[in-house]
């Protein structure tokens, strides 16, 4: 098989619809999807399916809803490919819970757990805390922190995820991105695009649920990973069941470092990238990563065509 990293979606890739076909024919799929709903506390089928998509956005709902469907594309990739064992397993944000129960630190029901609780302080965090995030088009990163370096402007403001070379996202409040963002215009930034999203996540104004997460997850076993994971916080791997906890908690209010870990993996000589779970979110950002002349594939896949196809590409065909 080819060396492959499975890389997990997080919030900004729902739709109305996701993980339907396999719950509806897939008495596996239909299992994981109670085993979620029973957790959450959340009518998870019938967000997933029918909405509203306000609802479904809901950072309380979206978050177990997701992650759930995520878990079932794993599911069904594991049906179609009996023993196959990625080369990395990693999520973007939310989706990094996903990597964590693919690698085997998190059993399904505490994956769920968490990720509900996390979406229950991140809600409380935004209601006391409002703000936001934008993405910054075509400013490289040592660019970006060098203005933020400069920025005397109002408000709050930080880099939340490190994208791609030339997408930046930023978090803070109403007044920092507004200031922020005209800074990065007059910097020859190419757009700058605001985020559907309920609040300034990967921020200072989010810490506030960092040790209230942090206290849930004492209660929950953390097992060594099987699987290697390069985590958000830190681009880096990590074995220790203890660390693995603290670099979770960390992560609701630090950056995302999502290139570096990407070019680590095409360093490792992966030659296959698939995004499992739903939209292309991921796989539209890989394009924009890979250099040039890459032999590297990215698919994604959410489907039972679309996984039937990443398997085949995966066994070499």
């Amino acid at each position: 098989m080819k060396k492959t990293a499975i890389l997990f979606p997080g919030q900004g890739s729902q739709y109305l619809g996701m993980g339907k076909a396999f719950i509806e024919t897939d008495p596996d799929a239909a299992a994981m999807m109670d085993t979620a709903e029973r957790v959450s506390g959340f009518p998870l089928r019938q967000l997933c399916f029918d909405g509203p998509l306000e609802e479904l956005t809901r950072v309380l709902h979206l978050q177990p809803a997701l992650t759930a469907v995520n878990l079932i594309c794993w599911q069904q990739l594991q049906k179609m490919l009996p023993g196959f064992c990625p080369a990395w397993a990693v999520g973007h944000s939310l989706g990094e819970y996903s990597a964590l129960h693919a690698a085997g630190v998190l059993s399904a029901e505490d994956t769920i757990a968490l990720v509900t609780k996390r979406g229950e302080f991140m809600e409380r965090e935004n209601a006391a805390n409002p703000g936001g995030m934008q993405a910054v088009l075509g400013l490289s990163i040592e660019r970006v922190e060098r203005l933020l370096a400069e920025y005397t402007g109002a408000g709050m403001v930080v880099v939340a995820n490190h994208n791609s070379q030339q997408q930046i996202i930023i978090s803070g409040d109403a007044e920092g991105l507004e200031g922020f963002s005209e800074v990065c215009k007059a910097a020859g930034a190419k757009k700058i695009v605001p985020l559907k999203v309920a609040g300034a996540n990967h921020s200072p104004l989010v810490a506030g649920a960092v040790p209230d997460f942090a206290a849930c997850m004492e209660k929950i076993r953390f097992n060594p990973p099987n699987v290697p994971i390069l985590f958000n916080v830190t681009a880096a791997p990590e074995n220790d069941p203890a660390a693995i906890r603290t670099i979770m908690a960390r992560q609701i209010a630090s950056r995302v470092r999502w290139h570096e870990s990407v070019c680590q993996m095409i360093a490792d000589g992966v030659k296959v990238f698939l995004e499992l779970g739903p939209g292309s979110v991921l796989t539209g950002m890989m394009k924009k990563i890979l250099p040039t002349g890459s032999t590297a594939v990215c698919v994604q896949a959410d489907s039972l065509e679309s996984l039937a196809k990443a398997a085949q590409i995966i066994q070499g065909g």
